[in-house]
């Protein structure tokens, strides 16, 4: 038998629902809360990179970013997203043909969705707005206790972190469509931002 009618073709783009929000605003958990509900696949660039191996070249290169609160290049996130990606389904772990891909976490900044075009059709890109910072920083550091997540313990790279975040995304945030956005209030419970996505997205998800 011919290898590839027994190795599945990935036929991009893949369906695509991007998820915005500041760290600590809840991204993961929306997410999750859709992906088990729904059937859809969830993925987060931070699950991604920080599983990266510390010895391998793009294990070295995040971790130096990384731990100056920084973004990678591009260029290289694009690349080690894409590859992880299709990792995913050459393992049977997610279906780009019968499912959409919950994205958070990517893109970062303009050159990072430039450089994603090619590889997703967006349908819709929701956006967790919270404006308590303090509050933002005291949730990520509990989380750091429980999931031990040390990255997320200085205070001074959340700092950095948030800084970045709100640069670069307003920039983001301009590049698309204004028909594809969704805005969601992130300082409520997590099951009161999930109802509000669902009764405001239940056509698509």
């Amino acid at each position: 038998m011919h290898p590839e009618m027994i190795i599945p073709q990935v036929l991009e783009p893949f369906q695509t629902i991007l998820i915005f929000g500041p760290p600590g605003s809840g991204k993961g958990t929306l997410a999750k809360f859709l992906s088990s509900a729904g059937n859809h696949f969830h993925l987060s660039s931070g699950d991604v990179f920080r599983g990266l191996s510390p010895d391998s070249p793009a294990g070295q290169l995040y971790h130096n970013y990384a731990g100056k609160g920084l973004l990678l290049p591009d260029e290289a996130t694009v690349q080690i997203w894409h590859h992880y990606v299709h990792g995913l389904i050459a393992t049977n772990r997610y279906f780009p043909s019968g499912q959409l891909l919950l994205l958070d976490g990517l893109p970062r900044t303009l050159g990072q969705a430039t450089l994603l075009e090619k590889h997703l059709n967006i349908r819709q890109i929701i956006v967790l707005k919270i404006q308590d910072t303090e509050a933002l920083i005291k949730r990520i550091q509990r989380r750091a206790l429980i999931e031990k997540r040390m990255d997320d313990m200085d205070l001074r790279v959340l700092k950095t972190r948030m800084e970045v975040y709100e640069s670069e995304t307003t920039k983001l945030l301009q590049y698309y469509p204004e028909k594809l956005f969704s805005y969601f209030d992130a300082g409520q419970k997590p099951l009161e931002v999930l109802r509000d996505v669902l009764v405001a997205l239940s056509g698509i998800l």
